[in-house]
């Protein structure tokens, strides 16, 4: 704990190693957390290179929380700003007729739980942007749909039905998945 302090001190100080150290303790992880909201790895590695820019510009930690749930907040906040000014997400509002079928959750989950993370994560940037976000910021940020829909500006509802989507689309995904793998 205390070489984090030590890093924390040094980062708030602007020394080069200590904010060089903060990028080699949380690149790898944190490209993840960018590429998981942008389904696409060279505009995740441009959200990673912008969002390290803001850490190291203005390293606003304060210590309310631990330093790598607040360096993934910077990244997840970075990665949505990026898909706005992409304007990705306008397909964020959804109406119930174009809700695809739930397929039968339990087993698609007992099905999704035998394949490797790696790919789970790429079928989860398939998703469209909206959907994506949503489930990202339901799933992996253990947000409610009311913090979704002020993050991301939209409704509530709409929060609830494009989690419902991506969980339906995914659903589909792995269970053609595993049907394929089977042959």
């Amino acid at each position: 704990m205390e070489n984090e302090i030590e890093l924390i001190e040094g980062c708030r100080a602007g020394k080069d190693s200590a904010l060089q150290e903060l990028y080699t303790l949380y690149s790898k992880q944190m490209l993840a957390v960018c590429y998981r909201y942008t389904g696409d790895m060279d505009a995740a590695h441009d959200v990673l290179h912008d969002g390290f820019i803001k850490i190291f510009t203005r390293f606003t930690f304060r210590g309310e929380c631990a330093l790598s749930t607040w360096v993934t907040r910077v990244m997840v906040t970075q990665s949505i700003d990026y898909l706005r000014k992409q304007q990705r997400f306008n397909q964020l509002v959804v109406n119930e007729e174009q809700l695809p079928d739930v397929l039968d959750e339990a087993s698609v989950a007992e099905t999704g739980s035998r394949l490797s993370e790696e790919v789970l994560m790429a079928f989860v940037a398939e998703l469209p942007a909206g959907c994506r976000t949503v489930f990202n910021l339901y799933v992996f940020e253990e947000r409610s749909h009311k913090e979704i829909a002020e993050i991301l500006h939209i409704k509530e509802r709409s929060s609830t039905s494009q989690l419902h989507r991506a969980k339906s689309m995914l659903a589909k995904r792995i269970k053609e998945y595993t049907e394929h793998e089977r042959k």
